[in-house]
């Protein structure tokens, strides 16, 4: 992934903004104001029916005149075009349901005239600590390519990763990261899920826990590997990597819990590992 500065909701002052001390912040707003202002893609958070906005750097850049100050955290006074552009689906992200906008034609104000901007909006529902959606996060996304699998050509490319990991949470988090950093992330509780997802289209990386039922991780990658030898396999443990040790295949692995920017070390080591022998 190409190199910037980390930023976090404890890198800003939020004291003038309509969000306050974000100790006082729901968990999953800091989680996801963490991963998104952390994205070199453009992006914002939506939260609570007043429309307050948090927004990152990438957002700021692209969006121009009148988008304020990064991070943001006011009720804007016009509607910015992620917004107006999302319609149906944003009414569907409060109500729970996640939401894809392939090919969004948003244009945005600058100095210079109308900036055209085609993305797919990604819209993510966030819960308010209650059980409730106190918000919503919109990425806008590069748009998605040819059904064609084409193999990443350096490691600041896009990789198509499946995530398998049985703790719902951990799962949800881990594929919000990843698409944070640009990248396509699926996930799966079960191994034979994986097996099935493997089986009806290609994946650069599978992304697993070790420990995981009915199946281990390793036994997954090994038959995963058996049909596709380029795949890429990065490993996340609680337990040490005394499981891993003399496997016949090139992997990664991150010890739980790991930080943002150690996913990131493996994101960009893992497109460089050797392809395993036949």
């Amino acid at each position: 992934m190409p190199e910037h500065d980390p930023r976090t909701v404890a890198s800003y002052d939020w004291s003038a903004s309509s969000l306050g001390d974000p100790a006082r912040w729901p968990v999953p707003l800091r989680v996801a104001a963490d991963l998104l202002l952390n994205s070199p893609l453009p992006g914002l958070i939506v939260w609570g029916r007043e429309t307050i906005l948090v927004f990152n750097e990438a957002y700021a850049a692209l969006a121009g005149i009148g988008c304020g100050r990064v991070p943001g955290g006011s009720v804007p006074s016009v509607l910015p075009p992620p917004l107006a552009g999302a319609g149906a689906a944003l009414q569907g992200a409060w109500s729970g349901q996640p939401g894809v906008i392939p090919g969004a034609a948003l244009s945005f104000r600058h100095p210079e005239g109308p900036r055209e901007h085609r993305c797919d909006l990604r819209l993510t529902p966030l819960q308010d600590g209650g059980g409730g959606v106190g918000g919503v996060h919109i990425l806008l996304a590069p748009p998605a390519g040819l059904p064609a699998l084409a193999e990443p050509d350096s490691a600041d490319s896009a990789l198509r990763i499946l995530v398998v990991e049985d703790n719902l949470d951990s799962q949800y988090l881990v594929c919000e990261m990843l698409k944070a950093f640009g990248h396509e992330a699926d996930g799966v509780a079960h191994p034979d899920d994986a097996l099935e997802l493997l089986g009806k289209q290609r994946y650069h990386v599978l992304f697993s826990d070790v420990s995981l039922p009915g199946m281990s991780g390793v036994d997954l990658a090994r038959r995963a590997l058996g049909d596709n030898p380029a795949l890429k396999v990065i490993f996340a443990s609680g337990y040490g990597d005394s499981l891993l040790r003399h496997l016949d295949f090139p992997y990664l692995s991150l010890q739980k819990p790991y930080e943002l920017d150690q996913l990131q070390d493996a994101l960009a080591k893992v497109a460089r590992l050797p392809a395993p022998a036949r």
